[in-house]
């Protein structure tokens, strides 16, 4: 089952936010690669205490980042 997880910058707080409703999780972080390995070990947490974590279960981060610049 392939999982995908919205990861977007929230420049107010200054973090990176990654979202996915499937799982559930909701998770931030000051870094980008802070966040990816914090969700995969969540993820993985998550999952396995709600009986769906499969050997084929994989997590598709899909990235946006916008700013104001005016």
């Amino acid at each position: 089952m392939s999982y995908n997880i919205a990861v977007h910058w929230d420049s107010e707080a200054g973090v990176w936010c990654a979202i996915c409703d499937e799982i559930p999780l909701a998770l931030e972080s000051n870094s980008f690669d802070a966040l990816v390995e914090k969700t995969k070990h969540i993820a993985r947490e998550i999952l396995a205490l709600n009986n769906k974590l499969e050997n084929a279960a994989q997590l598709c981060f899909k990235v946006s980042h916008s700013e104001r610049i005016a």
